[in-house]
């Protein structure tokens, strides 16, 4: 706890948080990560407990929160580098906060159904394709790109802070107010961050003014830079397999805890504190692990932990200590996929010109969550014909074997760390020869 605070300290006096307008946004998204841990127990547990939802309901639910990144992240990536970010992020905390309302409006006047969920996760799942790639647009303007890493670990950091006490918050709140009116808190956050991102002050730089091509012409732009750069092709193909059997576990999990394991919302609600541990751990040796091992390692660590972790969750036994169990899975799980992910962004980003971000990031995102909603509800029907736990046990296998396979099978593993200030394009092509994304 001690390195913690030091660590702190040392961010507040000539880090980025010593930055009025990098503190405030980080502030803002620090209130919606504590809120988003409630509904990320409050929305499948009104599913599961209220209106005591089936596997294949669950698996369309997840599958409806994650089609939008299918249908508008190219066209969304034009718009975004077209236009200023900020009042972008602010449209989308307001809408997100509003739609969330719907949850417990419903519910007070007897009108809650699984259909009013699916249209929830639905606008959720739109607002979040929109605000995910303005702000690590606007992130990458802000913070600079030689302190790409610091950034992200620090969203991480708060982040993992957020799942480590969060998710006991929520399950309290649950128990006590109902899963439907818990939603309520996460609602005011979101409400919250639009009034402090209005106060940040910074401004994007002016691009020069260039002639707009047809939107068709742009996506295509987004869509030949991630074609023809192997770092990015690489990151596709990986990131889209392993978000396939992600969206099945995210689906399933809740509904696995609940009536497998039986645990309360208490319960997961703890199990989910052990699991945010494990992110925070993460966060905090970031920088110290890219240092050592570069920014493509540790991408292929994480997508090997988090298959692991879902092999240790469906092997968990149902009894006394089933949380404290579940919540080591976690543990790993979110340990492994904090660790892919800094780094996953932090390399995707070093590698694009500015003038692209917007169009990178919705193409990737495009592509690595397009098979999401197809892996979701496959995973509910799978869920019914074979049962939960070995659907969970099949999507970590999954990983694992995706894991490995990018391992031995393209040069992820040599890519360095180019976030250090004096890394260079000789750097980066002595570590990748000229065949990255090709069999070693």
């Amino acid at each position: 706890m001690s390195s913690i605070l030091t660590r702190v300290r040392a961010h507040l006096e000539r880090g980025l948080l010593a930055q009025r307008h990098f503190r405030t946004m980080w502030a803002a998204s620090t209130i919606t990560s504590f809120g988003g841990q409630i509904s990320l127990l409050a929305l499948p547990l009104t599913a599961v407990v209220i209106l005591n939802a089936t596997p294949r309901q669950m698996g369309m639910l997840a599958a409806l929160e994650a089609v939008p990144f299918t249908l508008f992240s190219l066209p969304v990536g034009v718009f975004i580098d077209r236009m200023r970010k900020l009042p972008i992020l602010l449209g989308c905390d307001a809408l997100i906060g509003l739609t969330l309302l719907a949850i417990p409006v419903m519910d007070h006047f007897g009108g809650l159904t699984m259909g009013v969920l699916y249209g929830v996760g639905f606008v959720l799942g739109s607002a979040f394709v929109v605000v995910g790639t303005a702000a690590q647009v606007y992130l990458t303007q802000l913070a600079g790109r030689s302190r790409l890493i610091e950034a992200n670990s620090l969203f991480t950091a708060s982040d993992s802070g957020a799942r480590l006490t969060g998710p006991g918050l929520a399950g309290a709140l649950i128990q006590w107010l109902g899963a439907p009116y818990a939603v309520l808190f996460d609602s005011f956050g979101f409400l919250l961050s639009f009034s402090l991102m209005t106060r940040i002050g910074f401004r994007e730089e002016r691009r020069e003014q260039e002639p707009r091509l047809q939107v068709f012409k742009e996506i295509g732009e987004g869509l030949q830079l991630v074609r023809t750069n192997p770092i990015l092709r690489t990151l596709t193909w990986c990131a889209g397999v392993w978000f396939l059997f992600f969206q099945g576990f995210l689906a399933l999990e809740t509904l696995f805890a609940s009536r497998e394991l039986g645990l309360s919302a208490g319960q997961i609600g703890v199990a989910h504190m052990i699991g945010g541990s494990g992110a925070l751990l993460s966060a905090t040796c970031a920088r110290r692990l890219t240092r050592s091992l570069g920014m493509g390692t540790p991408i292929l660590l994480g997508m090997l932990a988090s298959g692991l972790s879902w092999i240790l969750l469906a092997a968990i036994p149902r009894g006394a200590a089933s949380f404290v169990l579940a919540g080591g899975a976690l543990f790993f799980l979110d340990f492994g996929a904090t660790t892919y992910w800094i780094n996953y962004s932090s390399l995707r980003q070093s590698v694009t010109p500015d003038a692209l971000l917007g169009r990178m990031t919705a193409t990737m995102r495009f592509f690595t969550v397009a098979g999401a909603p197809l892996g979701a509800y496959a995973a509910g029907m799978l869920g019914e014909s074979l049962g939960l736990r070995a659907t969970l046990l099949a999507t970590g296998c999954g990983v694992s074997v995706l894991a490995l396979v990018a391992f031995f099978g393209s040069r992820l593993r040599h890519i360095p760390d180019l976030s250090r200030p004096k890394a260079s394009r000789e750097d980066l092509d002595s570590g990748l020869g000229t065949g990255l994304g090709q069999p070693t």
